[in-house]
């Protein structure tokens, strides 16, 4: 059960995201578009019940989520998500009952291939659920000032793939971050009960994370092609989270000959993402 648990929590979180990207990018492409960061377009998808239908599949991503990263090494739960963008299409097939071509099958078929070849090859391990204070400093002043060169290049510029880009890698590296605080908030939540959870500075950090990915997501779906958008979303997430597994968490993946199959199966998720996105751009 080492791994088995993490893994159905994670593709379950994975679907439940899907599903909630699907709601989102419908609800949010029936408000006005804004040339900057506005707070009022929230107010605006609260009166859209796909979106509230969205954020009700958030929040049992969420659950699953911590109950994945609870159990098992942010460098094996975080890549499992790159299944979202698949996913997201073949609902959003689903739900305007159209039918997928034979290009978009095969790209589905790349990103689960490659992503099971890298995991396989890679073996993610180690489970460590302390973090010293000075190595949290450093990543979440990176992470901080990442997403903040990030999010303003993507609002100086006006709608399309520039902005679109940049906005997802901001919520690329907000996901990933929320990931990294959420696994320690939830450890907390195990070894000191629901006290020490509500004091622990960690439960406040990931949920701020949590509500800037949020903002960033919306923003980043209105600002531009789901081609430029979901690539810097997809893959910076799992790429930056595996950074932050290993640096905070010190977790372990299989180095040596192993980088040869780890290569080719990064290799298939990319251009699987980027073969996704570039013909599913019309998908809902």
């Amino acid at each position: 059960m080492g791994v088995v648990l993490p893994v159905l929590f994670a593709l379950f979180a994975a679907f439940s995201n899907a599903l909630a990207t699907v709601l989102q990018r419908r609800a949010a492409l029936t408000v006005p578009q804004s040339n900057g960061f506005r707070f009022g377009l929230v107010l605006d998808l609260l009166r859209r019940p796909l979106w509230i239908g969205g954020i009700l599949a958030v929040i049992a991503a969420g659950a699953g989520q911590a109950v994945a990263l609870a159990t098992g090494p942010l460098t094996l739960v975080q890549p499992l998500f790159v299944l979202e963008l698949p996913l997201a299409l073949l609902i959003a097939s689903l739900v305007t009952r159209t039918r997928m071509s034979g290009a978009l099958w095969l790209a589905v078929g790349g990103v689960v291939a490659g992503l099971g070849i890298t995991l396989a090859a890679a073996s993610p391990a180690g489970n460590r659920t302390s973090v010293p204070t000075d190595r949290w400093l450093l990543a979440l002043a990176a992470c901080a000032g990442a997403v903040a060169v990030l999010a303003v290049a993507g609002l100086r510029r006006s709608p399309g793939r520039a902005r679109a880009g940049c906005l997802g890698g901001a919520t690329a590296v907000c996901y990933a971050l929320t990931a990294a605080l959420m696994k320690s908030a939830v450890h907390v939540l195990g070894h000191g009960g629901i006290g020490a959870f509500l004091t622990a500075w960690q439960t406040y950090a990931f949920g701020a994370t949590g509500i800037c990915a949020l903002l960033l997501l919306e923003h980043a779906m209105q600002g531009g092609p789901l081609v430029a958008s979901q690539p810097a979303l997809t893959l910076g997430d799992a790429g930056i989270s595996v950074a932050l597994g290993v640096l905070l968490y010190e977790e372990h993946l299989r180095d040596g000959w192993w980088l040869l199959p780890q290569v080719l199966g990064v290799a298939l998720i990319c251009t699987g993402v980027f073969a996704l996105s570039r013909t599913g751009t019309g998908a809902p």
